[in-house]
């Protein structure tokens, strides 16, 4: 082999039964949390708003850390997205969950921020064990 030929770790393979119910488990929990978070923010301005921000962090971060992947982290906050966003059309009707506000707003795009922070954070994979470590 060459110096420029790429060398995989391990070769890709598809993501098990129990992963994916996991992931669709975590998508459907972030929705749960983008519906609760809409309502409860405009409900009690200030407190709500921390509230469901607060709330959507604690589900994307602690989900890359239990599921120790970033893509649970992006799963949760896909849920949340799709949610958020489906709640923010207006029905036929006329009726709406978010108001023209800047809470509206600051919920919306605090929530995307909390998302891609939280994705962020999570842990990547990583090799285990001490083997693995420079040096040793």
């Amino acid at each position: 082999m060459n110096d420029r030929t790429p060398v995989l770790a391990q070769p890709l393979q598809r993501p098990s039964a129990g992963r994916a119910a996991v992931y669709l488990g975590l998508l459907v929990f972030g929705a749960l949390i983008g519906v609760a978070g809409s309502l409860v923010q405009a409900g009690w301005f200030p407190g709500g708003l921390l509230l469901g921000l607060a709330g959507e962090a604690g589900l994307c971060l602690g989900a890359a850390r239990a599921v120790r992947s970033r893509g649970a982290a992006v799963a949760a906050a896909a849920g949340w997205m799709i949610a958020v966003v489906l709640l923010t059309a207006s029905r036929p009707e006329g009726d709406f969950v978010f108001a023209a506000g800047a809470g509206s707003y600051l919920f919306l795009l605090g929530g995307m921020a909390v998302a891609v922070i939280c994705a962020t954070l999570g842990p990547g994979r990583q090799p285990g064990g001490d083997a693995v470590r420079l040096g040793k």
